[in-house]
């Protein structure tokens, strides 16, 4: 299948060179130097979005957020009638209905996971559209990327994005978790490493042997695979959604402390680095 790419970041290059092996794949990226690794792999480089997609038979987008697939593809019009496109690009619930509103052959396809299971086929993977067809289609171009037991097809781009929000907001309030009990342990005098040791049998588990590497200094978060950045952008998308439900009692103050951890060390010239950025010593103070 002839495809247009369109995101060639950190995450999409790691997903279109799972495609190359079976499909003609024309990429473009709005800085032109990231298709580099792609093109160097054996896909064609287009010089505009509207390029890539001239003749393309499916056309895919792993973007920053909403705001990106508004200007790249919804503002200028850009998939042809008829055409599916699959976006990766998380966003909102009513993002994803305005999107599907917008094209018809729209189908909401955010990925959960890492750089880490992306390049090994590990991901978790939402593929959401109301067309069972396309949506059985479009499993099946995306198995690659996926661990098989977490390819859902879902009935709809909103559902798909929802599931996406619920699997960052666990990874973001659970870092903010572990951050507190880093600070617990060291005002009574434990050492992280003790810390990380007494977390193994509870509900902190999971993120404190995944982000253990980093409080214990083995790894750096500099060029992270999830940067302070990227999950900030999402967990505010988490807060417009609930803010704009307008619902009695609705509100997410563990996500909001989370966002408050992240914000402060994007402020400190931190937001291109791992979000685990926020769990090392001398990380910024959260506001009160």
């Amino acid at each position: 299948m002839r495809i247009a790419f369109l995101g060639t970041g950190r995450m999409g290059t790691e997903l279109a060179l799972h495609l190359l092996p079976d499909h003609e794949l024309t990429v473009w990226n709005r800085t032109a130097e990231r298709t580099a690794r792609l093109a160097e792999a054996g896909a064609a480089v287009a010089g505009t979005a509207a390029e890539a997609v001239d003749g393309a038979a499916l056309v895919i987008t792993s973007l920053f957020g909403p705001d990106a697939v508004r200007e790249t593809v919804i503002a200028p019009g850009l998939i042809p009638p008829g055409t599916p496109w699959v976006d990766t690009t998380t966003v909102s619930p009513a993002d994803a209905e305005e999107f599907a509103a917008a094209v018809a052959g729209y189908v909401g396809v955010p990925v959960v996971g890492s750089l880490g299971p992306a390049r090994n086929g590990a991901l978790g993977v939402y593929v959401g559209t109301p067309d069972a067809a396309l949506r059985a289609q479009v499993v099946e171009l995306v198995s690659p990327w996926a661990d098989p037991e977490r390819l859902r097809g879902v009935g709809s781009s909103r559902e798909a994005a929802v599931g996406k929000l619920l699997a960052n907001l666990a990874l973001a309030v659970s870092a903010q978790g572990l951050r507190e009990a880093l600070a617990l342990g060291e005002a009574t005098g434990t050492s992280p490493e003790a810390t990380l040791d007494m977390l193994g049998g509870t509900g902190l588990a999971f993120i404190a042997t995944m982000k253990g590497p980093f409080v214990r200094g083995e790894r750096t978060t500099e060029g992270g695979d999830f940067t302070a950045d990227a999950i900030a952008k999402d967990a505010r998308l988490m807060l417009d959604t609930v803010d704009g439900a307008a619902r009695p009692g609705s509100d997410l103050p563990a996500l909001r402390g989370a966002l408050a951890s992240l914000d402060a060390e994007i402020a400190a010239g931190h937001g291109e680095h791992d979000f685990s950025t926020i769990l090392l010593p001398g990380a910024e103070p959260t506001a009160e």
